[in-house]
Formats: C-alpha cells, sequence, structure tokens
C-alpha cells in the first residue's frame, strides 16, 4: 500500500466568517492510500482554533509512513486502533487517514460504503446550507444566491435578533442558528425565546465549550434544542453531553475519522441524545465520506463544496439539500484528474 499525501488551497465562493474568525482560503490536505488498481481518498482542513495545520499533519503521517503502508487487509477498526496511539494528539490527521484506509476498504470489496455497513439510505435527512456572518444585505443576497430548504445561520454579534428577523423576511426555509461559543447563559436564554418565534429549530453551541455549569442550566431552561459542537469533540466527550444537551455534533475531523463518529453515533442514540454530523468547510473528499452517515443522523451539515469557488474532488451530489451517490464503491470519490 502506498501513502500519497497532497495538499490545496480551497478558494471560498465568499468570505466566511464566524464568531472568532474570517477566511477566503481554506487549507486541505489530501490523503490518498493506493494498493495495486485501488485508491482510497481521505480529507483534513487545517484550523486554527485546534492549532492544526497542514505542515503538522503532513510531518506526522511521514513518521508513520511505514507502518501505514505495511497494513494491508485488517478492517478499518483495527487499523485505526493500531494507528491512534501515535495520532492521539493529532486527529485531524488521522481522520484523513482513517478516511481514506476506509473508503480503499470499502472499494477493495466492491461496496459502496453505506452497503459495507449495511445501512439503509431511504430516509436520508437533508443538509443545510451555511450563512456565515457578514451585514444583512450580503447574508441576504447568499441566501437569495442559493435557495435551500435549510439554513445553518453563524451568529455572534451584538444584532443577532435584528439579523434573523430581516433573514425570515426573505425566506420560509428552517433555520439552525449556530453561536460559536459566542453567547453568554441569560443571552441564550433571552435569544431562545425570541429565535423559537422566528422559525428556529436549535441552537448549535451558544456557550463557550467548557462552560459545563452554564450548559446544564441552558439546558433546563431554554425553548429551543441545544446541540453541542465545541464541547463534543472525542468519544468520551458524549457521555458528558448527556442532561446538558439535547443532542450533539460530530466532525470527523476532530473525533479522528469516521470509525471513532461511529461509535460516538450510537452513544448519543442509547443516552436519547439526537445525533448530527458537521463540516469544516472540506471539499467533496470528506464530505462524500460524511454522506454515508446519513442514515444514521437526524440533522447534518455537510455543504462544504458548495461553499468553494471550485471543488478538487467529484463526489456526492447535492441539490436543495437532497444527496445523490455516486455509482462509485467506497465513498464515490474521484479526485479532478487536472490537479
Amino acid at each position: 500500500m502506498k501513502l500519497i499525501l497532497r495538499a490545496f488551497d480551497l478558494k471560498l465562493k465568499h468570505t466566511f466568517t464566524i464568531s472568532r474568525e474570517s477566511i477566503d482560503i481554506q487549507p486541505s490536505l489530501i490523503v490518498e492510500l493506493k494498493d495495486g488498481e485501488f485508491s482510497g481518498f481521505g480529507e483534513a482542513t487545517s484550523n486554527p482554533y485546534y492549532n492544526i495545520t497542514i505542515p503538522k499533519m503532513t510531518s506526522e503521517l511521514e513518521t508513520l509512513r511505514s507502518v501505514i503502508e505495511s497494513s494491508s487487509d485488517e478492517t478499518p477498526e483495527i487499523f485505526w486502533n493500531k494507528i491512534h496511539p501515535s495520532l492521539q494528539n493529532n486527529l485531524f490527521a488521522l481522520c484523513a487517514l482513517d478516511m481514506a484506509y476506509t473508503d480503499l476498504y470499502a472499494r477493495k470489496k466492491g461496496k459502496k460504503l453505506y452497503d459495507l455497513w449495511h445501512y439503509n439510505t431511504d430516509k436520508n435527512p437533508l443538509t443545510n446550507y451555511t450563512i456565515g456572518i457578514d451585514t444583512i444585505p450580503k447574508m441576504v443576497a447568499k441566501m437569495n444566491e442559493l435557495p435551500w430548504p435549510i439554513y445553518k445561520i453563524k451568529l455572534g454579534t451584538p444584532e443577532d435578533i435584528a439579523i434573523v428577523k430581516e433573514l425570515r423576511k426573505h425566506s420560509d426555509a428552517i433555520f439552525r442558528i449556530d453561536a460559536n461559543c459566542g453567547w453568554g447563559v441569560d443571552e441564550t436564554i433571552s435569544n431562545a425565546i425570541a429565535l423559537q418565534k422566528l422559525g428556529v429549530e436549535f441552537l448549535e453551541q451558544p456557550l463557550k465549550a467548557d462552560n459545563w455549569e452554564g450548559h446544564s442550566e441552558v439546558f433546563k431552561k431554554s425553548v429551543l434544542p441545544i446541540i453541542a459542537d465545541e464541547s463534543c469533540i472525542i468519544e468520551e466527550d458524549v457521555a458528558k453531553c448527556h442532561n446538558h444537551f439535547h443532542g450533539i455534533n460530530i466532525k470527523l475531523v476532530k473525533c479522528g475519522g469516521l470509525t471513532p463518529a461511529r461509535r460516538m453515533i450510537q452513544e448519543a442514540k442509547k443516552l436519547g441524545l439526537k445525533t448530527m454530523v458537521g463540516c469544516m468547510t472540506e471539499s467533496s473528499v470528506g464530505i462524500s465520506a460524511i454522506a454515508h452517515l446519513l442514515p444514521q443522523l437526524d440533522y447534518v451539515d455537510m455543504d462544504g463544496p458548495l461553499l468553494l469557488a471550485k471543488d478538487i474532488a467529484e463526489g456526492v451530489r447535492i441539490e436543495n439539500g437532497q444527496i445523490y451517490y455516486t455509482d462509485i464503491d467506497g465513498t464515490g470519490v474521484l479526485l479532478n484528474e487536472s490537479l
């Protein structure tokens, strides 16, 4: 098996702003594992909040090249358990590797990933489309540019309620709100009342990640469901979210890939938590992997390719929130030949 690493700068259609940063370019690392005629692909993006860079991921994967390339036919679970101790401090790199290995494993079996996992895709949830923080006219323009059944709206400004009131005038879509740790306890409880009246479905991570006392108070008093994101990184965090959140948003790069994400989903279901998987503005490589988890999810945020000026791969197709799989085995991804 051969390890191939490629770095890309994904240019966005629009400046993307959340409560703590703005970006125009999203650096991304693509991992390819090639075994004979078969190739599997994985992806992880850089992230300053988690101190993750492309050089850092590349360097740590290079140190494991001999171990990785000597692997062959073990299951993705065995492979993940073997690699995890060496990459437990860089789960983004582990995610890209796990994704590529799982994709390769399914392709060698001649199966789409959801078939390998025995998932039924008949009732997949729709994905939202994200509107980053901007001036109200520009946020409205982004909605008009791509009419969609569900919008995730990034907030964390002094004018949050005014923003949603104005956006509501221009769309009957479901609204989801992501404050990215930008609110306080009282602010969240108050905002939830106003936002419920504006047709908001849930609030994602309103408080800072480690404010567990605050999470508990909001959980008890909010009129809207609260979904954990920054408070739910790895498998051990799922149990912590019980009685603090109504659901969890799993990011593959943050938890270390598809293998632990599937375990987190099952644990969440046992605890009565809603399940969601989100993205980090990945290309169709990472997004196509998320698509195979859809049968296990209540909500999904996999709009990454829709935010890009140009995709680097072909994979699942997204139309009006609906996900359509390709005819290719594994995750169904092909890198664009022109790259």
